[in-house]
């Protein structure tokens, strides 16, 4: 199994590279998201300095139907919205792979995560050279072995949330203790942990000595 990072500019007229390029020190993350007929309904988040900017011209984008802000702070928004820019899945069902959530994106690129085969991986790349699109490859992990399958990062804070109790049946501590132990903030603190307790899931669910082998 081999787990990807890509980042690839976005098209041009997307809403996301309109308000991007807009706000190039923003940072916006799509958090969940899925098709319905000719629109796409998501949940955001935006991390910038000018939110209440921001937030105004993601309103007022054409391609932005509805939009409902959940949650806010001095500088994180949380909304949920509907789109009529669903390139992001057209672009997953020519890839055959599935989206690794959270999908970052900043000032006209987006960057996400893909785990599947080799052979799947080359697809995607005979997909992008041929759609034409401006992309980089930023990592390549075989994680057929755990000790290659976490970040640095990664591998401190799951193991500080082991250690602190965070996974326990009652907590015994929460995210924001994490995250004020590492100096960063609970959004990214809880990115940070998402994304490495999914690469083991799915070491543990699809690693080599597991093909063949049923649940009971």
């Amino acid at each position: 199994m081999i787990r990807a990072q890509f980042r690839i500019r976005l098209p041009e007229g997307l809403w996301l590279t309109d308000v991007s390029q807009a706000f190039p020190d923003a940072t916006f993350k799509l958090l969940a998201g899925y098709r319905v007929d000719e629109t796409a309904i998501e949940l955001g988040e935006i991390i910038t300095d000018e939110p209440d900017a921001t937030v105004d011209a993601l309103r007022t984008h054409p391609a932005i139907t509805h939009l409902e802000p959940l949650e806010s702070t001095e500088r994180r928004v949380l909304s949920k919205y509907e789109t009529t820019g669903t390139d992001l899945y057209d672009f997953v069902e020519l890839s055959l792979l599935p989206v690794e959530f959270p999908v970052i994106a900043q000032n006209g690129w987006f960057e996400f995560d893909l785990t599947g085969t080799r052979d799947e991986l080359d697809q995607l790349r005979t997909t992008l050279e041929g759609a034409d699109a401006a992309y980089e490859l930023q990592s390549v992990v075989s994680t057929t072995d755990t000790g290659t399958l976490l970040t640095d990062r990664q591998r401190e804070l799951l193991e500080a949330a082991v250690r602190e109790g965070y996974f326990e049946v009652p907590r015994e501590c929460t995210l924001a203790d994490l995250a004020e132990t590492f100096g960063i903030d609970k959004a990214t603190a809880s990115t940070i942990l998402r994304r490495g307790e999914a690469a083991l899931v799915k070491w543990f669910l699809t690693g080599p000595e597991r093909k063949g082998r049923r649940m009971r």
